[in-house]
């Protein structure tokens, strides 16, 4: 019997019938003033000298109403100008890379676990499992402390990792740039798991001589979405403080964090979370626009706390054993989910074009009054966003985002190849993954950047950013030494 081969006519047709509606609908506004402006044109041209003159022979000015015309329109002006939110410029970041000493091949990782859970095989081999499936690969790191067997936690090896992480990050931030201690007026630290005293934030002013009337915030306890928590805030500060800088630091610190019990859902941090960090700079100076690599258009931000479910999908509690570590509940996928269906009905109207917010709006009427099976339409994100850098967070985040957004494996190819490379390093994954775009040569001027991230809470946040100019390939940068072996391929099953 004949294969039947599928009607490629019909879904070549079908997708011009699908570009020619998502451009009529785009340009309505074009289309529609285009001809009645050519009328207008028309109907000039076609006047005589003495017809014109007659018109406005007819028009009768009164100076005291054209001065007040005038006074309405520039005071208007004036008004819509101050009111006007400041534009944000992100003018560069800079991504901590750990030296190759700190590296943690799977051998060493497995290993260490045996060497340390010798009398609970059942939870080493629960590790090599999650490890064998995670989407990591052979050259992330761990601190120093993790290295030992037993690990030693002790605060000043977290204050250690902590100072090389962060200040490694400023410095190369410093050079890129040529910001100088006094040119910062705003600092913002996020940290989740690690708050000492004083704060991390304290210790970037005592390390670097910041001004005494610097604006310093250090935020704590908000997961892996606190990066853009972190830029929302700096936003927010911006816009009340003209001509100003804002430092914002993200980093998790591992050393103090490192389950030590067998509780399987607890163990499963160990298995993905590894160190890094990044700095970012931002500015509100007209004179950095020119400069700023990318402008900040939107921010959005929804928290699940008010569902109990939600709030202790991710909690840091105490073994049977008293030993603390992180609990991961079954729920999160789901309940991440639910989240990102929450941020993405908030943020689609504001990035995606009317062609793709009209069949949303049919299909939500038609499911509403004809026929509630009818399936939701999701919108096409694509047309409205060039580059997906989604929170590497582990390879199940990066699955499910995927199939809910429709995306191609070259939209989340930042995102796994940065689990791949650098593993979850919580709120500064999604620079990881941007530096990624960009060492690949793939932002261009005007490209949009969409950055979403989830966290303990329950958060999902999103950040929109705009290319100001075509970045070149960066010489330095965590992925100089690499970028060439990727992509890789990451099959779904490491043997270990």
């Amino acid at each position: 019997m004949p294969e039947i081969q599928p009607n490629l006519s019909s879904s070549v047709k079908l997708k011009y019938v699908k570009l020619g509606y998502q451009y009529l609908v785009n340009h309505i506004l074009t289309f529609l003033l285009v001809p009645i402006m050519a009328a207008i044109a028309i109907q000039i041209v076609r006047l005589s000298p003495d017809e014109m003159l007659e018109i406005w022979n007819s028009l009768h000015f009164d100076v005291v109403q054209v001065l007040c015309s005038v006074f309405v329109a520039v005071f208007v002006a004036t008004v819509y100008f101050m009111s006007k939110p400041r534009s944000i410029y992100l003018v560069d970041y800079a991504c901590y890379k750990p030296p190759v000493t700190f590296r943690v091949p799977f051998s060493t990782f497995m290993e260490h676990s045996r060497l340390i859970l010798k009398d609970n095989p059942k939870s080493v081999d629960f590790q090599m499992r999650i490890l064998e499936r995670s989407g990591l690969g052979e050259e992330t790191c761990l601190p120093p402390a993790i290295h030992y067997i037993p690990p030693t936690p002790t605060m000043e090896e977290a204050r250690g990792e902590a100072e090389v992480v962060i200040f490694s990050a400023i410095n190369d931030l410093m050079v890129k740039t040529g910001l100088k201690p006094k040119d910062i007026d705003i600092l913002i630290v996020n940290c989740s798991l690690f708050s000492p005293t004083p704060s991390l934030s304290a210790m970037v002013i005592n390390k670097y001589k910041l001004r005494s009337n610097i604006k310093s915030f250090n935020l704590s306890g908000m997961g892996c979405s606190a990066g853009l928590i972190s830029i929302d805030l700096a936003r927010d500060l911006l816009q009340v403080h003209p001509n100003s800088n804002a430092l914002v630091i993200s980093t998790e610190i591992i050393t103090p964090n490192y389950y030590k019990g067998s509780e399987r859902a607890m163990l499963l941090p160990n298995c993905l979370f590894r160190m890094g960090g990044a700095a970012i700079l931002l500015s509100n100076k007209r004179r950095d626009s020119g400069r700023a690599k990318y402008k900040l258009v939107h921010v959005v931000r929804t928290h699940k706390g008010a569902d109990d479910k939600a709030y202790k999908c991710v909690y840091e509690q105490e073994d049977p054993q008293g030993k603390v570590g992180i609990n991961l509940s079954k729920d999160l996928m789901v309940i991440a989910g639910e989240a990102l269906k929450s941020n993405i009905t908030t943020i689609g109207p504001l990035v995606l074009p009317a062609s793709e917010q009209l069949l949303f709006l049919f299909t939500l009427i038609g499911r509403k009054i004809f026929n509630p099976k009818w399936k939701p339409y999701i919108p096409d994100f694509k047309q409205a966003i060039e580059h997906f850098c989604i929170h590497a967070g582990g390879r199940a985040v990066i699955d499910e985002l995927q199939k809910s957004l429709q995306l191609s494996a070259e939209h989340v190819e930042a995102s796994r190849m940065t689990l791949h490379r650098f593993g979850n390093t919580s709120s500064s994954s999604l620079w990881y993954e941007m530096g990624y775009i960009e060492a690949k040569g793939r932002m261009k001027k005007g490209d949009r950047v969409w950055q979403i991230a989830f966290g303990s809470g329950f958060k999902c946040n999103s950040a929109v950013w705009k290319c100001n100019r075509t970045i070149k390939t960066p010489t330095d940068g965590p992925w100089r030494d690499c970028i060439d072996r990727y992509p890789v391929h990451i099959p779904e099953i490491v043997k270990l």
